[in-house]
Parts: C-alpha cells; sequence; structure tokens
C-alpha cells in the first residue's frame, strides 16, 4: 500500500507514518519513486499504536510492546498498571469537575468566602492538584 492511503485509512498525516518509522514503531516493505509502500498489516499495528497513545503510553511504551517480528507483546502487567493510573487521573478529575461545580453555583458573596473553595486552594498549594502531563510531541504532529 502506498503511504497516502494508509494514511487515509489510518486517519493519520503522512508525516506521522514517517515518524512512526523512523521510531521503529512501523516498517516500510519497499518505495516506489521517493513513496515509501507498507504492508496491509500496518493498519493493525497502528490500530495498536492509536490505542496505546490513547491510554497514554508513550511511544517508546508502545514500541516494547512489539516483538521484534513485529508480532504484538503486550505485558498485562504493564497493562493493569496503566489502568490504576487511569483510575486515580479519573477520581483526581471528578474531585477537580465537583470542585468547579460547587464554585460556579456556590452562594457565598465571593469565591474567597467559600470553605469548599478555600479547601480546593488549599489542596493545590500542597501539590495535590496538578495539571495534567502534557504530552511531548516530536516535530512532526502525531495524531492518534
Amino acid at each position: 500500500m502506498d503511504i497516502s492511503k494508509v494514511a487515509q485509512q489510518a486517519g493519520v498525516p503522512a508525516s506521522t507514518l514517517r515518524f512512526y518509522e523512523e521510531k521503529g514503531l512501523i516498517a516500510s516493505v519497499g518505495r516506489r519513486g521517493l513513496r515509501r509502500l507498507f504492508d496491509a498489516a500496518v493498519l493493525e499495528r497502528l490500530s495498536l499504536i492509536a490505542i496505546g497513545r490513547a491510554a497514554g503510553f508513550s511511544l517508546e511504551e508502545i514500541g516494547l510492546m512489539f516483538s521484534p517480528d513485529g508480532q504484538p507483546r503486550i505485558d498485562r502487567q504493564r497493562l493493569d498498571a496503566k489502568a490504576d493510573e487511569l483510575d486515580a487521573t479519573i477520581r483526581r478529575l471528578q474531585a477537580m469537575r465537583d470542585g468547579l461545580r460547587h464554585a460556579a453555583a456556590c452562594p457565598a458573596p465571593t469565591h474567597m468566602e467559600c470553605a469548599s473553595f478555600r479547601r480546593l486552594l488549599k489542596a493545590a498549594a500542597s501539590g495535590a492538584v496538578r495539571a495534567p502531563k502534557a504530552r511531548v510531541v516530536a516535530s512532526a504532529k502525531i495524531q492518534g
């Protein structure tokens, strides 16, 4: 399959495919002129990469999920640990959502006079409230 067809079917730009190839996540099987060619199986591999990215795995972690022959080799303990991380993130985000909803509807004259908002400020000062980790994106735009 031509790189443009793979990009279209996978829903990612060709630059992402070239970046993934550079990182060793996928491999082209040849070229037609300057255009990379891929085996149709690359679409399944790209789907696995997309699932890994959506779950919050880094590209390096995703790379470890493939054996040298390209077959998936997914560590179940790593999946369980990531699920635990997601549970913690969900709890933190739910608490933040609840605090924001309260602050939006709080009957106190000002937010600074609201006991719940003050607790949220105290949690932020202690480091308990933090922004989610930003994904590091290389020069290629990674989507998926």
